[in-house]
């Protein structure tokens, strides 16, 4: 069997974040949080996983802060998953994802989901990256500063 690796210790916030989340299944079971999902049965139905699959990847959200069980709303011996503070703070990771995908991933004409403002029924603004100043910065103008080393 093939150890995964771990990434729990890096000094990349990426590679942590990457390593906390685990893979696709987790974060399709996340937007599908976001979008109202709430007992495992609807998990299962929306993402069509196997449920060894997902109980496993369940239990990892629970485990690692992104969900936590609640009693089921309707008073059944159920349990729901709502997402944590933590989880919640995905929030702009599957935005982001979502908006990458209708950029990139679709034809101009061919149909796809979109996510709607609430209060107003209106398209998000594609989302950006801002420096501390607020002015928008891209790739070009950012760099990574490796833990240990010297500022450029």
């Amino acid at each position: 069997m093939v150890t995964r690796t771990r990434f729990d210790a890096d000094p990349c916030p990426v590679a942590r974040s990457v390593d906390a989340i685990g893979d696709w299944w987790s974060l399709l079971i996340v937007r599908d949080a976001f979008d109202g999902s709430r007992r495992f049965g609807d998990f299962q139905r929306s993402l069509g996983i196997a449920k060894n699959i997902l109980t496993a990847r369940l239990r990892t959200l629970v485990d690692t802060g992104v969900l936590r069980t609640a009693a089921a709303t309707d008073g059944s011996a159920y349990r729901e998953y709502r997402l944590t503070e933590k989880g919640r703070a995905l929030f702009p990771v599957i935005v982001a994802l979502r908006q990458w995908g209708e950029s990139h991933c679709f034809s101009p004409d061919e149909p796809h989901s979109r996510l709607l403002d609430r209060r107003e029924g209106r398209l998000l603004r594609p989302l950006t990256v801002h420096a501390e100043d607020g002015r928008s910065v891209d790739p070009d103008e950012t760099y990574v500063e490796k833990t240990g080393e010297p500022r450029a």
